[in-house]
């Protein structure tokens, strides 16, 4: 019950604002946009939809050691939730915390839908290329994030499961997902806390169920910045007691 009432309060309110002298670089993720960076361990990554109704995928890889990735499904069974938000952490597949959501104003996000590819883009948007509309061209998410994948050295196989960032998807009765239209609304934000040196690969193009016809991605604002280390009584690392070990598992690694 505390969770939930936390939950809802950090709906109602913005994030404080970020001591200018902790602030490490800003950058606004133009809509359709793709970028990556890598982020050391114990800085703080918050996302900011600046027009509502933005999707954010991410992928998160071990910066020392590039096969070591995020693991959606043990992510979700490891904490018996289908989504993300505050308490939340993002398992790499061994076991290990790559990053926690250590405070969040919406929520909910999503993490079974994956990415949009180049065939469901034009089926659904029609075709605009660069040659015809420049950066206004429609990007597909899947392309987007092989493209920065392959400037740290990687390829389709270090494609997995990404988490959608401002995105909310529920399932039915019947099994059917349905995407909840204007979730996501002006200024809401989410902040992430990177337990492990992580290599970030972000695409802002459409979520694959969002049911707007047209061709309509939305910016989003990056800010990296210094932050306090964890506490003992840590929301993220005493969410679950799975989220114990996982934090154990981390700091041995850095020992």
């Amino acid at each position: 019950m505390p969770q939930l009432i936390n939950n809802f309060l950090e709906r109602l309110m913005k994030l404080p604002s970020i001591d200018s002298q902790q602030l490490l670089w800003t950058e606004q993720l133009p809509a359709g946009g793709h970028t990556s960076f890598r982020i050391r361990r114990g800085n703080r990554l918050r996302l900011t939809d600046l027009e509502g109704g933005a999707n954010l995928a991410a992928l998160f890889v071990n910066c020392d050691e590039k096969t070591e990735r995020y693991n959606m499904a043990d992510t979700l069974k490891a904490q018996h939730t289908f989504y993300l938000t505050t308490g939340f952490v993002c398992y790499s597949d061994m076991g290990r915390v790559l990053c926690s959501i250590t405070a969040d104003t919406l929520g909910w996000h999503d993490t079974v839908c994956g990415v949009s590819d180049a065939p469901q883009v034009q089926a659904k948007y029609g075709t605009a290329s660069y040659q015809s509309h420049h950066n206004a061209m429609h990007r597909n998410g899947r392309d987007s994030l092989l493209i920065e994948l392959e400037k740290w050295g990687l390829s389709k196989r270090d494609l997995v499961a990404n988490a959608n960032f401002f995105s909310k998807v529920l399932a039915g009765e019947n099994g059917r997902l349905s995407f909840q239209v204007d979730h996501s609304q002006t200024g809401s934000q989410v902040e992430l806390r990177f337990e492990m040196n992580t290599l970030v690969v972000l695409s802002a193009c459409p979520h694959p169920l969002d049911t707007n016809p047209l061709y309509q991605p939305k910016p989003v604002l990056l800010e990296v910045y210094r932050g306090d280390p964890p506490e003992a009584d840590d929301i993220c690392r005493n969410f679950r007691p799975e989220n114990i070990r996982g934090f154990i598992n981390t700091e041995r690694y850095y020992l």
